[in-house]
Parts: C-alpha cells; sequence; structure tokens
C-alpha cells in the first residue's frame, strides 16, 4: 500500500511513520509534503497513492485548499489537533478525521476501511509509456472489493464483462451475468483499467475484450457489438470512436 504524508511538523511526520510501519510493514511512504503548493505540484506529477493523511493546518494555509487546485483521486484521512474542520473534511470525501496524537489502533481501522472500499492497485506491474501526458495511472486496478448489503466479493479484471451505467449509478457485470454496483464513475475507471484488455465502447459502457461475442455493422461507421452476457440496450459504438475501436480489436 503507497501512502502520502501531508504534514509541516517533522515529529508528526515521524510518528505517523512509526504507525503506519506498525500497522502494516508492507505499506510505503511514497512522499512527505509540508504545504499547499508541494501538494498541488505533487498530484499534477505522480499517479495517486493509495491513501493520503493530510493535516489541515500547513505551512502556507489549510490543506482544503489542495482540493480546489487539483484532483485528488484517492481516500483521504485528516489528522489534525483540531475537531473544528471534520465537516469541512468530509465535504472533501475524507474516509476518516483522526484527532492527534493519533490513536494507533485508531489509525489501523481507518487503514482497513479503505482496504475495504474496493480499489487496490498491483503497483508492481508499472505501464510503460512513452506519452507523458497520458491521465492514466501507471499501476491499474488489481481487483475489486465490492460490498452489495450484507455480503463482499472480490472480482478481479478478467472476471469482469463489462461495466455500465444506468440512472446514474455505475455497475460491473460479471460473466454469470450478475450486476454489482461500484462507487466510481465510468469515466474514473476507465482511467484505472487496462487499455489492453478493456475499451470504452460509449457513454454508457466499457467492455471487456472476452465479452464481445459478435460485430456487426451499423448505420455509416458505427459498429453494433454484441456482448456475452447480453447487454439489455444495443451496445452501439459511435462513429468517433469506431476507428479507435477497430484498431484496438486488431492489437494496434
Amino acid at each position: 500500500m503507497k501512502v502520502l504524508i501531508v504534514e509541516d511538523e517533522p515529529a508528526a511526520v515521524k510518528r505517523l511513520r512509526k504507525l503506519l510501519a506498525g500497522t502494516d510493514s508492507e505499506i510505503e511512504v511514497v512522499a512527505e509534503l509540508p504545504s499547499i503548493a508541494a501538494c498541488v505540484e505533487w498530484f499534477a506529477a505522480h499517479p495517486a497513492p493509495d491513501l493520503a493523511l493530510f493535516d489541515v493546518q500547513l505551512a502556507d494555509g489549510e490543506s482544503f485548499e489542495v482540493f480546489k487546485r487539483v484532483e485528488v483521486a484517492c481516500p483521504v484521512i485528516f489528522t489534525t489537533a483540531y475537531d473544528a474542520y471534520a465537516l469541512q473534511a468530509f465535504k472533501v470525501n475524507a474516509i476518516d478525521y483522526l484527532l492527534k496524537p493519533i490513536n494507533a489502533n485508531e489509525l489501523a481501522a481507518s487503514i482497513a476501511r479503505v482496504q475495504r472500499m474496493g480499489l487496490v492497485r498491483d503497483h508492481g506491474a508499472l505501464v510503460a509509456r512513452g506519452n507523458e501526458a497520458d491521465p492514466r495511472p501507471a499501476a491499474y486496478v488489481k481487483r475489486f472489493l465490492i460490498r452489495y448489503g450484507d455480503h463482499f466479493r472480490v472480482v478481479e479484471p478478467d472476471g469482469i464483462a463489462y461495466i455500465h451505467s444506468l440512472m446514474k449509478s455505475t455497475f460491473l457485470r460479471t460473466h454469470e451475468g450478475r450486476d454489482l454496483p461500484l462507487e466510481e464513475s465510468l469515466d474514473k475507471l476507465e482511467r484505472q483499467l487496462d487499455p489492453q484488455k478493456f475499451i470504452r465502447l460509449n457513454r454508457q459502457l466499457i467492455v471487456h475484450l472476452h465479452s464481445i461475442k459478435e460485430l456487426l455493422a451499423y448505420s455509416k461507421s458505427r459498429v453494433k457489438v454484441i456482448l456475452d452476457p447480453p447487454y439489455g440496450e444495443d451496445a452501439i459504438v459511435s462513429s468517433e470512436r469506431s476507428a479507435a475501436f477497430k484498431r484496438w480489436l486488431a492489437g494496434e
């Protein structure tokens, strides 16, 4: 698990490192950032970590400013000496809000909650890319841990037939034809999935190569894709995506 520490007090950084090591020996601290400016620069240049620990009061202001300037595409736990910022913290989708001095058991429980959320990246499988401006992360999702009701299920990418949106919600459909809920949007998931295996057909659908059963010519340059398991509506590749879709099928 790769963790980012946003904290301007060296003693607090040292303690967080010690607590993280005691929680899980395989946790890697990828960076220690003392300011808003350093955070904005770091997030713009690096793939998102698995977790970020944010103090509220930084050297150049309150860390909430970071979320206004750059996308923080990872779970966040706030660690602070003040309880007055809790509401603001949860407005930026914080997973937890821990008061200093940080309790080891509370931090461990928060990290366990992050690990149960569902996105576990395989940082060992780094993708070689010549285009540094590519917005995709250097590590794609290794597996999903999905909760539905009182049940959990682990689904690996090859167990996904396709991911589709329905009534502003996102669902993963397994090869058995079961829909499981996901919290992230198709736009975010598209960047987190291996493009050698998955492709976005249209605004509502991302498909795995192995779920494509048949292709049919559709009006003009569009393509109709027959999926297995069946997709309720016609899976149509739009004309602007058609050429890229054909190149992807050819392995280019």
